[in-house]
């Protein structure tokens, strides 16, 4: 049986995807073969030696040590795509939030009946103030096209909006995905320099982190509106204050909250909404359940943030799976061993992604109890399981 140690709460609509016959699963289990997390941070974490994966139920894993793990030969995965449409719907939102300055003018109307004004006759004087422009016949860039990025960009082009996307590395998945009414973007650059509004929908990590600066601020068309529903760490926050003082950013809408940002005109701080819907725990918790089961059971790996993608149906006999280095040789060596036991080798499937490269056979034959432990002796071999 398999121990699962549950950090947050995990919605029961994927704790179910996970047969008790076969997982222990509670928040208290020790010396756990693998992990289902949400937010809480395993960066100081003391992984136990036979913990095999962690599984985010969600898109960010900034939380988890992916080095560390990587390693160790533990395979982290996340659920892209399962908040993206609770994410959309937020950034549907901000789009009017920062038009039409909602939030202020709500804010203003209370204010006003608390002070005992006649609040009919102090709307009629007073709202002139919040007025701001309609979405249809505006241009809206999208930064990210990813399982979020695309669906925001295919409801903007439905709300009537002139829609520009930029992202290198776009999938072919998102590709067929984005509606035909987003023109594409070559640079960064380019789509700043024409759009009205900007959002934000691509990870954070050394190349993206504060890439929002003032160097791109400086080449934004002016007055510019701009979204972060990604996060907080993309935008240069001291730099973002700078261009709103100056005009150059009409309004700011994120879901990352940051104290300088609090009470700064033209900013909307939103409380990390966007993936907080019933629905969206749920989708998130069945695929973060999923990937997990079918990775402790059969060594498929889907989704993985640190190790290739690897599926392969199971084929008679036994499956060794083996995470190593992305290295000259290994493939041979592997299968070197395999040949010394006289196991025949019925399927056979090797990926690698950036240094890190996973081997899983479908092995027919009497094997060697000791087989494990010889393929771990092989130099730059990180794990080996034999299910």
């Amino acid at each position: 049986m398999y121990r699962i140690r549950t950090f947050n709460k995990i919605s029961p609509v994927g704790l179910n995807r996970l047969d008790p016959a076969l997982y222990a699963v509670s928040d208290s289990e020790t010396d756990e073969d693998a992990i289902l997390v949400r937010s809480a941070k395993l960066l100081d974490y003391d992984f136990p030696k036979n913990l095999l994966a962690i599984s985010r139920a969600g898109a960010g894993v900034n939380n988890i040590p992916l080095d560390r793990c990587s390693e160790a030969g533990i395979v982290v995965f996340n659920t892209p795509g399962a908040n993206a449409n609770a994410v959309k719907e937020l950034a549907v939102c901000a789009l009017l939030l920062a038009s039409r300055k909602i939030s202020d003018g709500v804010a203003w109307v209370k204010e006003q009946a608390a002070a005992g004004a006649d609040v009919e006759q102090a709307v009629e004087k007073g709202k002139s103030q919040f007025v701001g422009p309609e979405l249809a016949g505006k241009k809206l860039g999208v930064v990210g096209l990813g399982a979020i990025g695309v669906k925001v960009a295919n409801a903007a082009v439905h709300l009537g909006m002139e829609v520009f996307g930029y992202d290198p590395y776009i999938s072919v998945q998102a590709a067929w995905n984005l509606s035909r009414g987003v023109r594409h973007s070559v640079s960064l650059t380019e789509l700043v320099a024409q759009c009205d509004y900007i959002t934000l929908h691509l990870p954070a990590n050394a190349q993206t982190k504060g890439f929002m600066n003032a160097g791109v601020f400086r080449a934004c068309k002016p007055g510019l509106r701009l979204l972060n529903f990604a996060r907080g760490e993309l935008v240069n926050n001291a730099d973002l204050l700078a261009a709103l003082a100056e005009g150059q950013l009409a309004a700011y809408v994120t879901d990352f909250p940051a104290a300088e940002l609090l009470g700064v005109p033209g900013v909307t701080c939103i409380p990390h909404l966007g993936a907080s819907t019933p629905e969206s725990e749920e989708n998130c918790a069945v695929m973060a359940a999923s990937q997990l089961a079918d990775y402790l059971l059969n060594g498929n790996i889907v989704n993985s943030v640190n190790m290739p993608e690897v599926v392969q149906a199971r084929a008679a006999g036994k499956r060794v799976c083996v995470i190593h280095k992305n290295e000259p040789g290994l493939i041979s060596a592997i299968t070197a061993v395999i040949t010394q036991s006289k196991l025949n080798i019925e399927n056979m499937v090797n990926k690698s992604k950036k240094e890190m490269a996973y081997t899983m056979l479908d092995v027919t034959g009497g094997m060697d109890a000791a087989l494990a432990d010889q393929l771990a002796a092989i130099p730059s071999v990180i794990r080996v399981r034999v299910l």
